[in-house]
């Protein structure tokens, strides 16, 4: 049926994909939510991500994680660099989505250029942390003794909720500068720019697999982030004390690191430091004979 001439046009509203392997899949389930302005509009379709999803991205992030940790420590810091570069070419799309979802121009603003400088400053920190947490130990014997770090493996991660783009840029940076592989749940409040952000990586020089963002309800895919067996830490952003203890209690079953980072204010200087480096690394100990 032909639309009348003069009559309103009906926006189509975008369809957010998941992000898993370097494609962008709809959600298994086939579920989506709508997210809806504060005069109640919908904004966007938004995928409502399944366990399923969660474990194909686990698959995938496993698969990469070898090649990923192989690579030198320089050929990482440059690719976090494009994704720097990648992200500053859309910065205007990146601030138009914040504000669509309610965020004020000012406040949209300093957070996409913060999301930008801490990839940047995460990017320098690539060949220089190895520096900082190694060291050669003294022994009473014959050897040295070094102490190095290695990356933990595969890392799942609940991005902030109160930050469509700063908090999970700042969690992901240093995840992935370290070797490790990723699976995120991005903000079920702020959505847009997780999925945007996906584009991003997409475009520029990151390995499919090394970064999974999955978008849906916390309350169906939390405890599936703390307890699947493959995955090696759990980063978590922010938690009532009951859900914090759930997710301990979840993760024990393979004694799996759990980092809390309940208390960051992401848009402080205090939020970009190396030892959100160190939280996904293991310390691995040589011992090598003198004089052979």
């Amino acid at each position: 049926m032909a639309q009348k001439s003069g009559s309103k046009r009906l926006s189509v509203a975008k369809t957010y994909k998941i992000y898993i392997d370097g494609k962008f899949p709809r959600t298994e389930s086939g579920r989506y939510f709508a997210l809806e302005d504060s005069k109640g509009g919908v904004i966007a379709n938004v995928c409502r991500s399944s366990r399923k999803d969660f474990r194909n991205a686990v698959v995938a992030a496993r698969k990469a994680q070898p090649g990923w940790a192989k690579a030198s420590a320089y050929l990482r810091g440059q690719v976090l660099y494009r994704v720097a570069e990648m992200l500053e070419g859309r910065r205007d799309q990146f601030i138009a989505e914040l504000v669509l979802q309610g965020v004020g121009q000012r406040a949209a603003e300093k957070e996409v250029d913060l999301s930008i400088d801490r990839l940047i400053y995460f990017a320098g920190w690539a060949d220089k942390y190895q520096q900082v947490f190694s060291a050669v130990n003294p022994v009473s014997s014959s050897h040295f003794n070094f102490s190095i770090l290695e990356p933990t493996g595969v890392v799942s991660m609940l991005a902030p909720n109160d930050s469509g783009l700063l908090g999970l840029v700042s969690n992901v940076a240093p995840t992935i500068v370290g070797g490790n592989t990723c699976i995120v749940l991005a903000s079920e409040k702020l959505p847009l720019c997780a999925v945007s952000f996906a584009e991003v990586l997409h475009a520029s020089d990151v390995p499919g697999g090394v970064v999974n963002i999955l978008t849906g309800h916390r309350s169906e895919l939390t405890g599936q982030f703390a307890s699947h067996m493959d995955v090696n830490a759990i980063i978590y952003c922010d938690a009532d004390r009951k859900t914090a203890q759930s997710l301990q209690h979840a993760a024990a079953d393979n004694i799996k690191r759990v980092v809390s980072r309940t208390r960051t204010d992401w848009f402080k200087s205090s939020a970009q430091h190396p030892y959100l480096i160190r939280d996904t690394q293991e310390v691995k100990t040589t011992w090598h004979p003198i004089g052979v």
